[in-house]
């Protein structure tokens, strides 16, 4: 049976689960939610109501780092997962934890009137655009000269931070960050995974 994912266009987690599924060349059934009105097939096999959902073999996958692991199991044509794991798993928790937090409050000010958004900026800086503008310099990589699972993690996160403010993103002293921002987001496989589906009704 062809797995189902459970997807929406716009979010981060769901962009890297549709990226290493496309990568690794595993078909699925794309469905799109809206995220006002989740189809009760989703929430029957994920309570907890947030995108990815992996529904495969009998098995429900609804993070997205396991849904990457499970289609890198599968295949890794181009060694994605030849990384330093210690590594590789640092710099996940700091864009999942401290960043993505940083991103919501610079995201919706609104949500966060007591903050200063040049503040947050700063922060987001100092957490983690700082740390991958330094490791960018030296490979043109975050784990080396060749992409791996951990830029395709993290991008989509940082491509979210760079659309708040597009012009101040260009701004910053970030050079190395910016190339490797553009050369994903102009790749193909993320350009395949970006099409438009209409919503998904059970």
């Amino acid at each position: 049976m062809v797995p189902i994912l459970y997807s929406y266009r716009r979010c981060p987690y769901a962009m890297r689960a549709r990226m290493a599924l496309q990568y690794a060349g595993i078909a699925f059934e794309h469905r799109e939610i809206a995220l006002r009105d989740k189809p009760k097939s989703m929430l029957l096999a994920s309570p907890k109501g947030t995108v990815p959902v992996l529904c495969v073999d009998g098995q429900v996958i609804d993070q997205s780092l396991d849904i990457m692991r499970w289609a890198l199991d599968k295949s890794d044509p181009d060694g994605w997962k030849s990384v330093d794991e210690q590594i590789a798993e640092s710099w996940i928790e700091k864009n999942d934890g401290q960043f993505k937090l940083l991103l919501d409050q610079y995201k919706y000010p609104n949500r966060y009137p007591e903050l200063n958004p040049e503040e947050v900026l700063i922060a987001a800086m100092d957490v983690m655009l700082k740390p991958i503008e330094t490791a960018l310099q030296a490979n043109q990589y975050l784990l080396g000269n060749k992409v791996s699972w951990v830029d395709i993690a993290i991008f989509p996160f940082i491509r979210q931070f760079a659309a708040v403010h597009p012009e101040r993103f260009t701004q910053l002293p970030l050079p190395a960050t910016q190339k490797w921002l553009e050369q994903l987001i102009q790749s193909p496989l993320f350009n395949s995974v970006m099409e438009k589906y209409p919503t998904w009704v059970d």
